[in-house]
């Protein structure tokens, strides 16, 4: 696992020891010049200090082995009269002014200049001006060199005094209760280290919101539940317990059926839902009419609301892709939630309509105001509004929230108000409205 205190370290040395190399070839170049400038003009002064005296003779040689600087003296008509270095490897004829020559034994800076009868010839290895400069340059940069650890121990004391903040984040959340969803302490912490808390505590507000809700669905299922499960114990016992006869143990049976697909109905929308939740999206969309589809729908709960004493008119039409099951379960449990608030003799409205490049399917019906404390809940799961004509225990709550999750699998979004839509006469009076919309493709 990588450090990112070792990688801050490794980085900041690094950039230094570039800065530092850089800075000494710098300063090399600088000192370089300056040494040639130097030396050049030794070069010159040297040669107007010799004697310009015609030479006669050979005055003396010598070979001493220094490196420094080599001297070799012609007369005019080209004869060496004079030699300081007799193994040094330059050139026997002098070129006059500077000039760089390369040998074997590296390169050499020259000067040749006519002094009097005489042309004289100066010469110094290039490496000594080098060296110069390489050591102008160590000794500027060595206390750098000296102080480099230092700087590296500062710095990684500095960058984890920097990463303190996130030390102490890691620790309140490593030392936390699993059920503590309570958000972190933001004082004293770095401008840099703040979003970070931000996110953290955004997600922990999100995810007490989910497991809040998440408690609260297991409740209401397990009270949804435990009904059911406790009418089928208290007719089993009665039937074991009490000499029935045959029809009264078929009638028996029979209730304790009705009782199970009850049952079984909860556990499939709950099922629903939690795939829901997943992110399932709606697949096998195919192009149908959303009139048709309503239709059959109408048709399958036609003992339904003639039980109810209401009736359904369907206006408009369009054509959008939808996966037919999914769409027909909506379309179910709205009007099934239309009949529940409807009064005998109403007239539920089912109104599709095209706008804006989607498909509205509004449902409505003329039943009781609704409250604010209705249009807040109405989406939960297991709610069951005391406005409900047949609030009976086949209306479980969940009609609405699935219808949600449905809009939702296919791009859409659902809505529940108690406002009439004014650009739609034939919906005028009605006082609950829930529309689905969905993306449609004519």
């Amino acid at each position: 696992m990588s450090s990112i205190r070792r990688q801050l370290l490794f980085w900041l040395l690094a950039i230094v020891v570039a800065s530092v190399g850089l800075a000494g070839w710098l300063i090399y170049r600088q000192a370089l010049a300056e040494a040639n400038e130097l030396f050049d003009y030794q070069l010159q002064e040297i040669a107007e200090a010799l004697p310009s005296e015609p030479f006669n003779e050979i005055l003396s040689s010598r070979d001493t082995g220094d490196e420094g600087i080599v001297l070799q003296i012609w007369n005019r008509n080209g004869v060496l009269m004079y030699y300081s270095h007799p193994r040094a490897p330059l050139a026997p004829r002098a070129e006059l002014g500077f000039s760089t020559e390369r040998t074997d034994r590296g390169d050499w800076r020259v000067y040749g200049a006519i002094v009097g009868d005489n042309v004289v010839q100066l010469a110094q290895p290039v490496s000594v001006r080098n060296r110069l400069a390489a050591n102008v340059a160590l000794r500027t940069l060595w206390p750098l060199i000296v102080v480099l650890p230092f700087l590296g121990i500062a710095v990684w004391i500095m960058v984890g005094r920097g990463l303190r903040p996130l030390s102490r984040v890691a620790r309140a959340l490593d030392t936390r209760h699993p059920e503590a969803l309570d958000p972190l302490p933001e004082e004293r912490l770095p401008r840099e280290v703040t979003p970070l808390v931000h996110a953290l505590n955004a997600l922990l507000e999100r995810l007490a919101q989910a497991l809040d809700t998440q408690k609260a669905f297991v409740a209401d299922a397990a009270h949804e539940l435990r009904t059911p499960v406790t009418i089928l114990i208290g007719q089993t016992q009665v039937a074991l317990t009490r000499n029935r006869s045959v029809d009264d143990l078929r009638r028996t049976l029979q209730s304790n059926l009705e009782e199970f697909e009850r049952m079984r109905g909860i556990i499939n929308d709950m099922l629903f839902l939690a795939r829901a939740d997943q992110g399932e999206r709606a697949t096998e969309l195919v192009e149908v009419s959303l009139a048709t589809e309503v239709t059959r729908t109408v048709e399958f709960l036609e003992m339904p609301m003639e039980e109810a004493q209401v009736r359904s008119e369907l206006h408009g039409d369009a054509v959008a892709r939808v996966n037919r099951s999914l769409f027909g379960r909506a379309c179910a449990n709205l009007l099934i939630n239309a009949i529940h608030h409807c009064t005998p003799g109403a007239t539920i409205k089912v109104t599709i309509l095209r706008e804006a490049g989607r498909m509205w399917v509004a449902v409505a019906n003329p039943g009781a105001p609704i409250v604010s404390e209705v249009l807040d809940h109405a989406f939960d799961r297991f709610y069951r509004a005391e406005l409900s004509r047949t609030n009976s225990r086949e209306n479980h709550g969940l009609g609405l929230a699935i219808v949600r999750e449905i809009a939702t699998m296919h791009g859409g979004t659902l809505a529940l108000d108690d406002h009439v839509y004014q650009e739609t006469p034939r919906l005028a009076g009605t006082l609950v409205r829930v529309t689905l919309r969905l993306r449609a493709q004519a």
